[in-house]
Parts: structure tokens; sequence; C-alpha cells
């Protein structure tokens, strides 16, 4: 049995723990961290970066396909092309692989030691390490908890066979011909858009009255449309009950209380994550619960002193930029400096088509605080950088104060509107109000002149429109 010592330790190298775990080498911190797989945690290796990717074939590959057929407004014709999926998923894995292997080479520069295996909790400072050549203790100081979150799995379609979680979809080696989606939030809209584009017969059934439960209907109304040009049939206020009994179709009871069989050889469940507190000793330490998430303060400190948590295992948003802010702060705090967690905005972004961007408070956050407010929005039917993208559907919305402007939400939806979320993050960490962005010279033509333009119809003289 092997012990070491160290000053830091952190369990999971996700994009929380490995940020915690460089940013604290680079304080010289004497750190160790612990994973079970590779390094980059979900988000890297199964998540966030995979699906972009995806996401982005997926895309090429109906453009080339509405040339083959003759209907790109653009004028460009080809003959009609051909999908080896086996390669795509080849060229995903080939960027997780160049990213993880970064990760792991930022670790080393930093000086931290890197441990592969399973831990487990005996104590509030110790924790054992399940490893390839054996067992490993490690005791230390302070501990991070990192440990992310899973797919959360329905007990009427269990994963396995033809019943995929995300993990899976990002494996297929071949389009499915008939795609049952369970769950129309973002994760289940974003990979079920692509394997629409790369032409599977999609169909989502949500429980709840609309898809994307999450954002305003303004926001998500322009995704609904092209899902419907997609193809792509929805079923909303529907119940998925389970498989058939051949197993080929997903048995949904629809909105007016009717069975519905739908025809599908391979079925997504993407139903939300859960964090994940199982299996590593939690029991051991017994720490303050906020229902299945771990509870933290300000500082991400524990109910335990010397153990803190970041990322998703600590409740929502379960964004990997969260946790990679909770991590840098977390290992300055280790290493005395004075920093607390007060966000005032995190963005989220829904990689749909189109895509849709959130900052702080939307019209009705803002008004269930009692606030009075100013709002209005800015169409990309107005916008020039728009229109040369074939991206028209979509608008900049902005919410402020009604007395002094101060901006405190801003959304988006619309083509590559992503690129736009630090900008408006920003605009709201920093204070702006709506003079500030109305002032400031946006370049022309981009796509960034909706913002300027919301400001300014949200002042009351917008130009454009």
């Amino acid at each position: 049995m092997k012990e070491i010592s160290c000053k830091l330790l952190i369990i999971g190298a996700g994009p929380g723990g490995y940020i915690c775990a460089i940013r604290a080498g680079q304080l010289g911190i004497d750190t160790v961290i612990v994973e079970a797989v590779k390094p980059g945690g979900t988000c890297l290796n199964v998540g966030c970066i995979p699906s972009k990717a995806m996401i982005h074939a997926a895309d090429e590959y109906l453009k080339v396909s509405e040339m083959a057929a003759g209907t790109s407004p653009l004028g460009i014709s080809l003959s009609a092309p051909a999908l080896d999926l086996a390669r795509t998923v080849a060229w995903k894995d080939r960027i997780v692989g160049r990213l993880t292997t970064g990760v792991a080479g930022l670790l080393k520069k930093a000086r931290v030691k890197s441990v592969q295996g399973w831990a487990r909790f005996r104590d509030g400072k110790t924790v054992e390490v399940d490893t390839e050549t054996g067992l490993q203790v490690i005791r230390a100081e302070t501990i991070v908890i990192a440990t992310g979150s899973v797919p959360v799995e329905l007990p009427f379609l269990p994963f396995g066979g033809s019943v995929i979680s995300s993990t899976g979809a990002l494996a297929l080696k071949q389009v499915p011909q008939a795609l049952a989606v369970v769950g129309g939030g973002y994760i289940g809209l974003e990979l079920g858009t692509a394997f629409a584009k790369l032409g599977a017969k999609v169909t989502v059934v949500e429980a709840l009255p609309r898809i994307l439960p999450q954002y305003d209907a303004e926001l998500t109304r322009p995704v609904a449309k092209r899902l419907e040009a997609l193809g792509v049939k929805v079923l909303t206020a529907a119940k998925a009950k389970g498989l058939s009994a051949k197993g080929d179709a997903l048995l949904v009871e629809a909105a007016d209380g009717s069975e519905q069989k739908i025809a599908a050889d391979k079925v997504l469940v993407t139903v939300g994550r859960k964090p994940l507190v199982e299996g590593w000793g939690l029991e051991e330490i017994d720490l303050d619960r906020d229902g299945r998430f771990i509870r933290i303060d300000e500082q991400c400190r524990t109910s335990m002193r010397g153990i803190y948590a970041i990322g998703d295992v600590t409740g929502e948003p379960m964004l990997a930029h969260r946790a990679m802010a909770q991590g840098e702060m977390v290992a300055e705090i280790v290493a005395g400096h004075k920093r607390s967690w007060d966000k005032r905005s995190i963005p989220a972004v829904c990689f749909t088509d189109p895509e849709v961007v959130t900052a702080g408070l939307s019209p009705d956050e803002a008004k269930a605080l009692s606030i009075e407010i100013k709002s209005s929005s800015f169409p990309f039917s107005a916008n020039g950088r728009a229109m040369t993208l074939l991206g028209e559907d979509g608008f900049v919305r902005i919410v402020a104060r009604a007395d002094n402007h101060l901006v405190l939400g801003i959304q988006a939806v619309g083509t590559g509107v992503s690129e736009l979320s630090s900008a408006f993050s920003l605009a709201i960490e920093m204070g702006a109000r709506l003079e500030d962005i109305a002032g400031t010279i946006h370049a022309h033509p981009t796509q960034s002149e909706a913002f300027l333009e919301a400001a300014l119809r949200t002042l009351g003289h917008a130009l454009h429109i």
C-alpha cells in the first residue's frame, strides 16, 4: 500500500478540477489530482466538445445536401454527398484526444501529480484510490470534490441496446434511420437536430407543454420553427412509457391521453443530469446537502472544514465554465488569497439551430423580483451580416432597470450567437448601462451590431428598424 501526502487533493479532473489543479500548481501549492478515466471530464470527453464537433459536421452535411438538391440560395450545386459517420466520429475523437493530452500536459507543467483510479473517502483528510497497480492512500490538508454529474436514467428505459445516453449517441458508427429523443431540453435538441441534418427521422418527446422549458417562449420560438423545417416531429405534454415488445419502437402517451408507437432503431434519453455523489464514500464524511447536491457557501466551502466542492456536484447551473471559475477561485483561496463567489452573470448557451444565449435576468425573472424594467429586442432580419449568413431568424434582447438603465440581462437567439455570449456577460459583470452599450462602436458588418441596436431601441431610438 502506497501513501502520499499533499497540501491539496482534487477528486475529479473535469473542467472544474483540472483548472483548480493547474491554478494551484501555478501558485506553488503541492497538489494531487485523481481521475478515474481521462482528464477533461464529461465536457471534454463525452459532452461539450465532441457534441459541438458532431453538430458542426451535421451543419456542413446539410449545406452540401441542399446544394446537391438544388435548394441552396447561394447558387452552388454539386453531386449528392455521402456520409461516413465512422470517419466523422474518428475526427471527433482526434479532437478529444488532442485536448485530453493537452490538459495532461498542462497539469504536468504546473507540477501537479496525477493519479488515475477511483477515489473513496476514508475520512475528511484521507482518500484511498483503487489504481491499476494497487491501493494508494492520499492524505491532504485540503480536499476539493469535483466529481461532476452523470445522465439521468429512466427505470422504464434503462441504458443498453437500442436505448442510449448522450455518450452513446456521440459514439454511433452509423446514422439511425429513426431516432426517438426522450427529453426536449438542450442536450436532446442539440443532438436530435444534428441527427436530423444527417438524415435520421427524428421525433422528440417532451413531458412539459413546450421544448426548452428553461428558456422563455419568445426565445424558443425560432428553434421550434427550425425543427419543423428540418422535419423533426415534436410531441409536447407527452410521456414516454417504455419500449415496444419487439424493442423497435418507443411507446408514448400523447397529450390527449392516446397511446402512440414511435418507430425507432435508437432511443436517446436526455431527461437531465444528476450529481455524481455515489461510490466515492460521501457517507463517510456526511456533508450537508441541498437535495441531491452538496451544499456550499460563497467560497465553495462545504459543511466540513477543509473540504470544498465545485461544479455540477454543487447544483445548477451545471455548466463547465461555472466549474472552471469556481475551481480557479478555490485554488486562490487555498493559497491564502481573498476570493468569494459573487458572479452577477454566468452565460448559458444552447447549441441548437438557431443557437440560444442567456446572461443575467430575463424579463420575467426581473419582474418576479419586483424590478421595474425597460426591455426591447432587435431582429436579425434587420442585420446585414445575419442576412449574408442566411441567419435572419432570431434577435438580441436587453433587459435593464427603468430608473438608471443598468443592464440586468441579455438574451439572444440566432445563427452563431454563442460567440456574443462573452460580450453579454462582460456588460453585466462590469455594470454597464444602456448608454454604455449604445456608446460603444460595434464593427460593421457584424451580428454584434444587433446588440448595439437592441440597446438603442430600449432607449427609444434604434437606427435600423
